[in-house]
């Protein structure tokens, strides 16, 4: 099956996550961001009265007629058809489950430079940022860091959900990427104490078609206009 994804243009982004799940499975997909009328396609899709069941926001999937919305969804429906989930239901479960902490963990990570409003600049709302840039750093991080090293290190092999790679892996490496442009001194003192989630991001960036896509031009860099953002004022 050919897949059409819909993000915005120029950011990584949370079509980040489905990039790499379809860069792994090596399967034929079109970036809609990178082509001339994409971005205004994808609008259109969202806002269509034609489109049955709409998706809310980017990122969403194109797969035959049926259009797949929210990340963990997408990567869901990818995990079944793409062999990067558990053959079995409670396998299945168990990578979703880790997929929406994970979600959970990107939301207040972007939340530390926007944590008033996505629609007001950075530095209209750098006060609180600074204030929420503290608690993510000394409390939330931790915590989220710690219960992927520790759910990596009982899985007592090189993946985090079983005996084979799944989208969880890929996504967890994507996160351990972001956190290191955004907060590179705060993520250099916390990746001493985890080391099974550092021997995983690592594992995942040596698998051949991730690391030929991390060295490709279809891998966008982080920006200060993405989910990610480093302003040292908030690394501490």
């Amino acid at each position: 099956m050919n897949y059409r994804l819909y993000y915005w243009a120029g950011i990584q982004g949370r079509g980040e996550f489905v990039r790499l799940a379809l860069e792994e499975a090596g399967t034929k997909y079109m970036d809609m961001a990178r082509t001339e009328n994409g971005e205004d396609e994808m609008i259109q899709l969202m806002q269509s009265a034609e489109v049955a069941r709409p998706s809310f926001a980017p990122p969403f999937l194109q797969a035959g007629a049926a259009l797949i919305g929210q990340t963990a969804n997408i990567l869901q429906f990818l995990g079944r058809e793409h062999g990067l989930a558990p053959q079995g239901e409670s396998g299945r479960l168990w990578t979703h489950q880790l997929q929406l902490t994970m979600s959970d963990l990107v939301d207040e990570a972007h939340d530390v430079h926007h944590p008033i409003s996505g629609n007001l600049y950075y530095e209209e709302q750098k006060p609180e940022a600074l204030k929420r840039a503290v608690h993510f750093r000394e409390e939330r991080l931790p915590k989220y860091l710690g219960y992927f090293d520790r759910v990596q290190d009982k899985a007592g092999g090189k993946w985090i959900a079983g005996r084979k790679l799944t989208y969880a892996d890929l996504s967890l490496f994507q996160i351990v990427e972001g956190l290191r442009f955004a907060f590179p001194r705060a993520m250099k003192r916390l990746e001493r104490k985890f080391a099974a989630l550092a021997g995983l991001h690592d594992r995942v960036a040596n698998r051949p078609r991730i690391a030929a896509y991390l060295t490709s031009n279809r891998r966008l860099p982080f920006t200060n206009a993405d989910l990610f953002r480093h302003y040292p004022e908030l690394d501490g």
